[in-house]
């Protein structure tokens, strides 16, 4: 028996048999990093992200008999332990013969790919005449038809493992040996730039299920795939993965002005780190400005746009220390590094350095159950209740523990409530932890039981 590898030997592949059939035949046990056709051979290397993965799959096909349009296909793990560039080009990549329709698959996708997005990264190299993606269970792949070969044959050898974003959505690009695209729908999943008048599909039908299913891929607007592919613009697409593939209701996607105007403030009671505390929340902080001639009147500077639509957006109207707060965009385009300005942009308490997704996922407006992390371990909620109750009376909270960390959800009476301690004391310590404050989305605390 051969020794376990991630990469997987398969034979009996026969010319009607395509990457894309392959891909589908393992996508269900993990992440397929490569793929390499042997066609003079009839055989073919999948090379998977670990060995798990491939163990995974090897021990369900012992049981079951792989099948691919009808012809028995044979598995085993390969010698090989790791595909090499070599192996690529002199074993797979050679017998591969060059045609006009590219399969692309996208390794590291942590923001969402549409057919916008593809066209901008592959049209330079052609005329591109139809794109079909498709999302199975562990992977994105698309096929690319250009007008001619020659174009295919170009944008395979410039992109070829290059990234659509930066650090991440690396290409691998294949000839396909498919002949013609057919495409039923013009939307974000697959469109025929030869024939503009096809219909888009009825939200929720998958449009090309010959491809794969796609019925679980990305329908945000196009307007953020215009981003692509300059790595700064990475958030907007990460903001679209993050509200399950789309924006919501009333952001653009598209705002460039970074920097807030915050009016009806109280200014006996608020202060640069209150704000910071509060728009946090919805993107990086870079400085705050409070208007001396105004005290009612700030100025806050996001990160970028998007973060800065997302701030508008959830807290237009919501009540602070007694007062119903105005968010709008300021004319100014950002705010001058001064002596009256606070300055936030090297901050260690910025939450989008890292896990810039998962903290878009939890952006919302003013609610009145918070969310405490970095607790101590040996909290208790009395201790947690003493630490906030001075902004309002509580009126349940629950300790819990996530990936080993103890963490707690509290309810306030009102939003209001919520929003004081939340600036107040988020960022505070208590016993001995410096303890991070967030609105949960949770309707009531029984919730999160």
């Amino acid at each position: 028996m051969t020794e376990p590898s991630k990469v997987i030997h398969v034979r009996n592949v026969g010319h009607e048999i395509s990457e894309n059939d392959l891909l589908q035949l393992f996508q269900p046990f993990g992440v397929i990093t490569k793929l390499v056709m042997l066609r003079a051979k009839n055989q073919a290397l999948l090379q998977m992200q670990d060995v798990n993965s491939a163990i995974s799959a090897l021990q369900f096909y012992t049981n079951v008999q792989p099948t691919i349009r009808g012809r028995n296909v044979y598995v085993q793990f390969s010698s090989h332990q790791e595909l090499t560039t070599m192996d690529q080009s002199t074993q797979g990549r050679g017998d591969e013969q060059p045609n006009r329709i590219l399969l692309v698959t996208i390794h590291h996708m942590l923001y969402p790919i549409t057919v916008d997005v593809l066209h901008q990264v592959f049209s330079p190299y052609g005329f591109v005449e139809k794109i079909v993606t498709f999302q199975k269970s562990a992977g994105f792949q698309a096929l690319i038809q250009y007008q001619v070969r020659q174009s295919a044959v170009s944008a395979r050898t410039s992109l070829q493992g290059r990234n659509i974003y930066d650090g991440c959505c690396q290409l691998d690009i294949q000839f396909s040996n498919l002949d013609e695209l057919q495409v039923n729908y013009n939307n974000d999943r697959s469109r025929d730039f030869t024939n503009p008048n096809l219909p888009s599909e009825q939200k929720g039908r998958s449009s090309q299920s010959g491809y794969g299913d796609m019925g679980g891929m990305y329908d945000h607007q196009s307007s953020v795939a215009g981003a692509v592919p300059y790595p700064q613009m990475g958030n907007a697409a990460a903001i679209a993965a993050a509200f399950g593939g789309g924006l919501p209701p009333g952001i653009s996607g598209t705002n460039d002005r970074c920097t807030v105007l915050v009016s009806n403030l109280n200014p006996d009671r608020v202060d640069e780190d209150k704000l910071f505390n509060l728009f946090s929340l919805y993107g990086n902080i870079v400085r705050i400005k409070l208007l001396r001639n105004k005290p009612d009147h700030a100025l806050v500077q996001m990160g970028d746009g998007f973060q800065a639509e997302l701030a508008v957006h959830f807290l237009k109207g919501a009540m602070l220390f007694g007062k119903r707060l105005e968010v709008n965009f300021s004319k100014h385009p950002n705010i001058t590094q001064g002596a009256d300005t606070h300055e936030y942009i090297n901050s260690n308490l910025n939450r989008f350095n890292r896990n810039a997704a998962k903290n878009y996922r939890y952006c919302c407006s003013p609610t009145k159950i918070l969310h405490i992390s970095s607790l101590p371990q040996d909290i208790g909620e009395d201790e947690i209740v003493r630490h906030l109750e001075e902004h309002g009376p509580i009126i349940n909270t629950k300790l819990f523990e996530m990936n080993g960390k103890k963490q707690a959800h509290v309810q306030f009476e009102t939003e209001e409530e919520a929003t004081e301690a939340l600036v107040c004391k988020h960022a505070t310590t208590l016993g001995g932890s410096i303890i991070r404050i967030s609105f949960s989305q949770l309707q009531s605390i029984r919730e999160s039981s």
